[in-house]
This record gives structure tokens, C-alpha cells and sequence, in this order.
């Protein structure tokens, strides 16, 4: 057993991907999971990594297949569990999200279980298990880790991506209470950044949305976190020997308007939306997100006007977008 050999599930993901990268560059041995290791969408981006020959091992493993992610763990001292659906135009929101999610987290932490080699598991959760709920956004409240989202308040709004993360972390949590596998889960908001991946992922959309065309911008608030302080939030989760329980990931809490400003002053030439999608009073730019935690673990969050910076080069760079 080495104790630089840790898994990473769902290893080609948005967030997985820089999580990876960020840990070979420390000197840890990675098995990545992947559904398909024969398709190079999702892997090429991850054999070109500095470290990938020599410390990089793909693993095929499926969220619905119980023990499929036994052999990547066996052995490995941390288990990042990044895999998990992110849709919201699902069709069949029972199969396509809760299912993955809650049953794909129950196989993962069962092997990790039958793994007497594991430490600790760091799960990716969201925010969306935190603040979905019945109390009324406020500006000068403060939300942390002790709030919680409620899955009746996501049934009756059908927020069912909100509801697959709610049901995953609870069913993390009880099992790992019942089994002993510790577990810290990461609760990042919207996450944006530069992609390492050749596809375009639903979080940095968002912005894409704004630069290619749109001629509105939503009226809504989001709070928003760069791609890398999520990955490098994942490594010192089990670094550091005292992080435990939830970490809030949230930079900055704004309105899509303000992006917009943001975008329109780093890149005048680009055309952005004028007009807000609906004509209601734009929505207060709502609770404020708390920091403490997550700097206990030695995170400095990127301010949201390099994230969106860095995203858009990113799209040009990956030739998403062209100005």
C-alpha cells in the first residue's frame, strides 16, 4: 500500500479532470475511473497530463454496477468521489440523475469499505445540498455548513438535480456513520474555470451562453467558485488530518447582470446581452456564503472576475467560441 495511491472516480469529468492533474503534480499515484476508457473524449485530455505515463491508471467502472469500482480502490489510501450525473433537462429524472447518484455513491463507498487500505473519502457534493430550502434569501444572512437543502421543498419545485445531491450526500453520511468509512463532502456553487476536457460541461455554460449569442441574461443569482480551489479543496480534504464533516465552496454570490458587467469590461468587443430574460426586479443577490471552513484548510478563493476571465479564454482557446 502506497501512501501516494488514490482514486478518482468519474476521472474525466470537469472537476475530476483538474483534480487529477493537480495530483500527479503533487507526486500521487491516480487510478481514475471512467465509464469507457476506449473513447478518447474522455481520456486523451488525461494521458497528455504531466505525470500521466508514469502515475496515471485508467480503470472502467460504471455507478450502477455494483463492485465495478473495487479493483480501482483496492489498495489506494483516499478516494475522491467525483462521479455523478449533471443535468437539468432530464427526461427521466429517477433513472437519470437520483439513481446514479445515490446508488452510484452507495457502490463507490461499499468498496471502499471492503478496502481496508482507505482512509478517508472525499465525496463532491454541491451547494445545491445546502441551501434549497424554505428560508427566505437574505442579504445579511450568512450560510454555512450546519444549513441544509429540503428534498420536499426540491420535490414540489422539481429541482431534481438539487434533489439527487441531497439524497447522495444523506446517503453518504448514513452510511459512512454506520460503517465507520470516514467522509468529508465538498459543497461547491457553480464552477467555473478553464476546461481540461474537449467537451462543454453544464457549469461553465453559463458563461459560454452569455458570449455566443444570447440576447438576454438570466434573473437569477448563483454563487460561484473556480474549478481549481474545488480540486485543490478535494486534496487537502484528505491532507490535512482534521478536515471533517462539509465544506462551502463559494467565492462570490452574484447576479447574472453583474457577470455580464464583468464580462463587458474585460472584453468590450464582445457582444453580451442588454436586457434581463424577464422584466421582474432583478433578484437581491441573496445570502452570502461562508469562508471560514474552507480558509481553515488553506483556501484563498480566485475572485469571480478571473474565473470568468480564465473561462473565456478557455472557450477560445478550445475553439468554443471565436473573437
Amino acid at each position: 500500500m502506497s501512501e501516494k495511491l488514490v482514486c478518482v472516480t468519474g476521472g474525466s469529468g470537469y472537476i475530476a479532470s483538474w483534480l487529477v492533474k493537480l495530483l500527479l503534480q503533487r507526486g500521487y499515484t491516480v487510478r481514475a475511473s471512467v465509464r469507457d476508457p476506449s473513447d478518447p473524449n474522455k481520456t486523451e485530455h488525461l494521458r497528455a497530463l504531466d505525470g500521466a505515463n508514469e502515475r496515471l491508471h485508467l480503470y472502467k467502472a460504471d455507478l450502477l454496477e455494483e463492485g465495478s469500482f473495487d479493483a480501482a480502490i483496492a489498495g489506494c489510501v483516499g478516494v475522491f468521489h467525483t462521479a455523478s450525473p449533471c443535468s437539468l433537462d432530464e427526461t427521466n429524472f429517477q433513472a437519470e440523475l437520483i439513481d446514479p447518484a445515490v446508488k452510484g455513491t452507495l457502490n463507490v463507498l461499499r468498496s471502499c469499505a471492503k478496502a481496508s487500505s482507505v482512509k478517508r473519502v472525499v465525496m463532491t457534493s454541491s451547494m445545491a445540498s445546502v441551501n434549497y430550502n424554505e428560508r427566505t434569501p437574505s442579504p445579511d444572512v450568512v450560510v454555512d455548513e450546519t444549513w441544509f437543502s429540503d428534498p420536499d421543498f426540491c420535490v414540489r419545485n422539481k429541482l431534481w438535480y438539487q434533489l439527487s445531491k441531497i439524497l447522495a450526500e444523506e446517503a453518504a453520511c448514513k452510511f459512512s456513520k454506520q460503517t465507520g468509512v470516514e467522509l468529508v463532502t465538498i459543497n461547491p456553487g457553480l464552477v467555473i474555470g478553464p476546461l481540461l476536457q474537449p467537451t462543454l460541461n453544464l457549469s461553465p455554460s453559463f458563461i459560454y451562453n452569455l458570449i455566443n449569442g444570447s440576447t438576454t441574461f438570466p434573473n437569477f443569482c448563483l454563487p460561484w467558485i473556480h474549478v481549481k480551489d474545488v480540486a485543490m479543496a478535494h486534496i487537502l480534504a484528505l491532507e490535512i488530518h482534521s478536515a471533517h464533516g462539509r465544506y462551502c465552496l463559494v467565492d462570490r454570490v452574484a447576479h447574472f447582470s453583474e457577470v455580464v458587467q464583468i464580462i463587458r469590461k474585460l472584453y468590450p468587443s464582445i457582444p453580451v446581452p442588454e436586457k434581463c430574460a424577464d422584466d421582474k426586479p432583478f433578484e437581491t443577490v441573496y445570502n452570502q456564503v461562508s469562508k471560514e471552513k474552507a480558509r481553515n484548510l488553506g483556501l484563498n478563493f480566485i475572485p469571480l472576475e478571473q474565473s470568468v476571465k480564465e473561462t473565456i479564454e478557455s472557450l477560445k482557446e478550445k475553439g468554443f467560441v471565436i473573437f
